[in-house]
């Protein structure tokens, strides 16, 4: 029994890791400042919050998708299970409302349409090299697994677009690049997409940068982990599973144990 503790523990302790680390992270102001937060859907038992993850949609869509892609996600994504949980009806608006290229039609010509449920998330720009040319030589990464890609997750993407401040005096900065105590090396191309206002919720929630940085970084983690939910449900099944047959080997190995000891004392007798 007491090994099925001690594997429990271990289970415990390993999901905690990431978020002790950030959490000790020192703030020297030489390296990124990252601070671990409170998400809903931290392990081992977190979940998703549908309206955080609809509103962290809503930022996406209106600041983060006029420059960066998501390519790994179709819009019917956005009603499944664990997620955005948006109606059907709501899925095809939110698609109709972008212009996606077909085609070629019957005289051999692409042409645009208004976006399907299947269609993938439409990309900002034709091609890598047009993105480039926009956004002076810099190149918007997909955010499609972007709370994966990085350490420290949703934390790192949190802290990024809450970071930019003025530079300390001795900081010497290039031109055309931002401050930002979040980024490694603290430069970073992206000029600070949050303004408090910019985008009005209608849920009651407060319109502040902190807000709508919290619900992007959560929805970023939900387009990077769309079956978070459930493995952390199928792990918690799985440590019952373990405990409980832990216990039976246990309590198998003392009956075993027992009857060997009474035959050996029936023995000797």
């Amino acid at each position: 029994m007491m090994s099925a503790v001690r594997t429990a523990a271990a289970f415990v302790l390993a999901l905690s890791i990431p978020s002790l680390a950030l959490a000790e992270e020192p703030g020297n102001g030489h390296g990124p400042v990252i601070k671990a937060q409170d998400w809903s859907f931290a392990p081992p038992f977190g979940r998703f919050d549908k309206a955080q993850l609809q509103r962290g949609y809503r930022v996406y869509k209106e600041i983060c998708a006029n420059c960066h892609s998501m390519r790994l996600l179709s819009y019917r994504n956005l009603g499944e299970s664990g997620g955005p949980g948006f109606s059907p009806k709501a899925i095809e608006i939110l698609a109709a409302q972008a212009q996606v290229t077909d085609g070629p039609n019957d005289k051999g010509e692409m042409f645009e349409r208004p976006g399907r449920p299947s269609d993938h998330f439409r990309s900002p720009y034709a091609n890598d090299q047009a993105a480039r040319v926009v956004n002076n030589g810099a190149l918007p990464p997909d955010l499609s697994v972007m709370a994966k890609a990085r350490p420290g997750g949703p934390d790192y993407i949190y802290a990024l677009l809450t970071g930019y401040a003025k530079p300390p005096a001795e900081f010497h900065m290039t031109q055309g690049m931002q401050y930002n105590k979040a980024f490694p090396g603290h430069q970073i191309a992206m000029p600070n997409p949050l303004v408090d206002g910019v985008i009005p919720y209608t849920d009651g929630t407060k319109p502040t940068v902190d807000n709508y940085a919290r619900d992007v970084s959560a929805f970023l983690m939900w387009t990077a982990e769309p079956k978070l939910e459930e493995r952390y449900k199928v792990g918690a099944r799985i440590m019952i599973f373990l405990i409980v047959f832990a216990g039976i080997m246990y309590f198998s190995k003392r009956a075993v144990w027992a009857r060997l000891h009474r035959r050996d004392g029936t023995h000797q007798a």
